[in-house]
């Protein structure tokens, strides 16, 4: 198959036209309508059907589409790992972090990485433990950061410190400066992080070990979502220290005793095991351990 036909259809499937398509390839109109028309007789198959606007991908376009955004994907790979090869002057990461991590922790991070290496390109998805987990796995990620449970079979990790969950309100909510039980929460109106995310698999197994269940009246996928709900109605919500340190400092918000129960958490910097860092994963790796063990002493 020749490869600068199959650029010039991928890019014009990207771009939904023969026109954009040409425009992202610094070519013409009728270059590409070229490049297509003869990648179709080669294949024999048409891959466009031609609309009054644009055209559209036929079942086999579709078919070639999955297997040239692979090929492409993976060639922007192998460059960005040879231009991380001639000394991290240019480069390309992408990385993964579960909700907290990548709010309160992993910026700071990255500034501090910049600020070594400007030049090198970071891509943060900030997702829940699950999805950072299946993005190593599939390679979508050189490197995670995790709260949650992950599968230790398949990741290689690193501790970072850790993290408690508590139960949060709005400090003029009637149950702050009270000593809760764990069942008294169980019928409450208790707001919780999504399925799939560390804060909600840790606080779940954690009322399990006690014999208990609890419904959450709301799972929401962002805790900035969950801090502005907490101040605007009567609710409770299992959330991390650390995402509220600025609201429990200000006095907006505040933790609820609850008694015989104490939600702990470690944190974690992972890999997939039998994949080597890149040069800029490893920088990041380095500056990061650098950092927690600087602050280990801080505390110590």
């Amino acid at each position: 198959m020749n490869f600068t036909h199959l650029l010039a259809f991928y890019e014009v499937a990207r771009a939904g036209s023969v026109s954009a398509g040409a425009l992202r390839l610094h070519v013409s109109q009728p270059a590409v309508t070229r490049e297509i028309r003869e990648l179709e007789d080669r294949l024999g198959s048409v891959l466009f059907d031609r609309l009054p606007r644009g055209v559209a991908l036929t079942e086999a376009g579709t078919m070639l589409f999955d297997y040239a955004e692979r090929i492409f994907t993976l060639a922007d790979a192998a460059e960005g790992q040879m231009k991380e090869l001639a000394g991290l002057s240019a480069g390309y990461m992408k990385i993964g972090a579960s909700g907290t991590l990548g709010v309160y922790f992993v910026p700071d991070m990255i500034a501090r990485f910049n600020a070594s290496y400007p030049r090198v390109a970071i891509d943060l998805t900030v997702t829940n433990t699950e999805r950072v987990e299946a993005g190593l796995r599939d390679h979508t990620f050189t490197l995670g950061f995790v709260e949650g449970p992950f599968d230790d079979t398949i990741l290689h990790a690193r501790p970072i410190g850790a993290d408690e969950i508590a139960v949060i309100a709005a400090t003029e909510h009637p149950s702050v400066g009270r000593q809760l039980r764990p069942h008294d929460l169980v019928d409450q109106a208790v707001i919780m992080r999504e399925p799939g995310s560390g804060t909600r698999a840790i606080v779940e197994e954690t009322y399990s070990r006690l014999g208990l269940q609890i419904e959450p009246l709301m799972s929401v996928s962002d805790t900035e979502a969950i801090k502005r709900m907490l101040l605007a109605q009567h609710a409770l919500a299992y959330v991390s220290v650390l995402s509220v340190k600025d609201e429990l400092r200000r006095g907006e918000l505040s933790v609820i005793e609850v008694d015989d129960l104490r939600i702990e958490r470690p944190l974690h910097m992972v890999w997939l095991k039998g994949r080597s860092l890149s040069p800029s994963s490893q920088a990041l790796f380095d500056l990061v351990s650098a950092t927690v063990a600087a602050n280990a002493l801080d505390d110590a």
